[in-house]
């Protein structure tokens, strides 16, 4: 409407603040001050005045409509808001893509604005791919120093394994006759009294119907040394540790158990790595992914959370957990509010839980009590003895799905 009454002048528009900002338009041509800064200082005054709080929102959506064109807004604004923009971020600070993640197509994912209350859409770009391989023997290794704790959790695990069938007596009708039942009613019948008419027994299977989904965080942090490590070994090298133990177990049970990692290089490239299928065996490949393991770049979560979340919810199950090992915030390199990758993780996490997926974290950050909770709400633990997570990581999920 103003684009056409400025160049319109019989418009007939009425709107009073429409014909006012097309008079001082006018007055600016008419002093010889129609350069650009003044119109864009005019353009900028007429949007202030009339916008709206409910600008913000979406809602309204063309069908049948190509836009071949990106407005970012540079003729307009002097400053563009930081993280908008591709540039925006520190230079410095900015690394190389990954040369893995150039040659596939992104799967795109919003991202929650807390400010606004709504998503930015298609805001992250994740690559996903199959992890590396290495030596299997190295992580044969690991399985061998931890013996004597495999042990103590295969008694632990013997009590969690399914049994096969269990009879489901008393039916009316069944598949079987239940013998003893059907002895007792013909008793009965002969002596004259009511006969129990349930004398039918049927099967079902007493099995463990559990998905489970283990994201590692690979982010650079987890290269740094545990504390009172006489050894030198780090982080990355102690969750190895843990994740065999816990694939190894959860094997010796038959859940279905799929693994992968992620990191992030700015919103532009999160990387994905599948490390174990739900369908593959424990066994010397995702052992030589395991050992081949990296860490490095960024933890932006939310984003590795719903695509984790969209392979375990097209899972048939009865119980579907997601269990996230971490080392410190979700951040990233391109974000300066870390209170907006935090409560992007939060609405992530509310997601699966609507999707009937039951999320829950480890952390390895002794200070994680003071935004874990504000994630995953109570469902959490905090390792602060980062050397007991190969005993405790198995113990957890043990607890978890008795």
């Amino acid at each position: 409407m103003l684009l056409r009454a400025l160049l319109d002048p019989e418009h007939g528009y009425r709107n009073p603040v429409l014909k006012d900002f097309v008079e001082r338009f006018q007055a600016e041509l008419a002093g010889g001050n129609a350069d650009t800064a003044s119109m864009a200082r005019l353009a900028l005054d007429y949007v202030t005045t009339t916008r709206r709080q409910s600008d913000q929102f979406a809602k309204m959506h063309f069908a049948d409509t190509e836009i071949n064109y990106r407005d970012d807004n540079r003729g307009l604004w002097r400053f563009i808001e930081a993280g908008d923009e591709e540039e925006s971020f520190d230079e410095e600070h900015r690394t190389a893509p990954d040369p893995e993640a150039q040659g596939l197509p992104p799967r795109h994912y919003p991202e929650w604005d807390y400010q606004s209350q709504s998503y930015r859409p298609d805001w992250v770009s994740l690559y996903e791919g199959l992890h590396a391989s290495a030596s299997p023997a190295t992580i044969d290794q690991l399985l061998l120093k931890h013996a004597a704790l495999a042990r103590r959790l295969k008694r632990l695990l013997d009590l969690l394994k399914p049994q096969d069938k269990v009879r489901i007596r008393y039916q009316e009708e069944g598949s079987e006759l239940d013998l003893d039942v059907a002895l007792r009613s013909w008793i009965d019948f002969k002596s004259s009294s009511p006969p129990d008419p349930r004398i039918n027994m049927s099967h079902r299977t007493a099995g463990r119907d559990i998905a489970v989904t283990l994201l590692l965080d690979l982010s650079e942090s987890l290269n740094a040394p545990v504390k009172g490590s006489s050894d030198g070994q780090t982080i990355l090298q102690l969750s190895q540790e843990a994740v065999s133990l816990l694939a190894w177990s959860i094997e010796q049970i038959g859940d279905p158990l799929a693994i992968a990692g992620f990191n992030s290089n700015t919103r532009h490239a999160v990387r994905y790595q599948h490390i174990k299928g739900f369908s593959e065996p424990w066994g010397d490949t995702v052992k030589g992914r395991l050992a081949a393991l990296q860490a490095s770049y960024s933890t932006r979560m939310g984003a590795a959370l719903r695509h984790a979340g969209h392979y375990l919810a097209a899972r048939q199950a009865d119980k579907k957990l997601m269990l996230a090992l971490t080392d410190g915030r979700s951040s990233d390199i391109d974000v300066q509010d870390e209170r907006l990758l935090i409560e992007d993780a939060r609405q992530a996490v509310n997601e699966m839980d609507r999707n009937g997926i039951f999320t829950y974290c480890i952390s390895l950050d002794p200070q994680a009590d003071a935004y874990v909770a504000d994630i995953f709400g109570r469902q959490y633990t905090v390792i602060d003895h980062i050397a007991k997570l190969p005993e405790r990581l198995p113990e957890l999920f043990i607890a978890l799905t008795r």
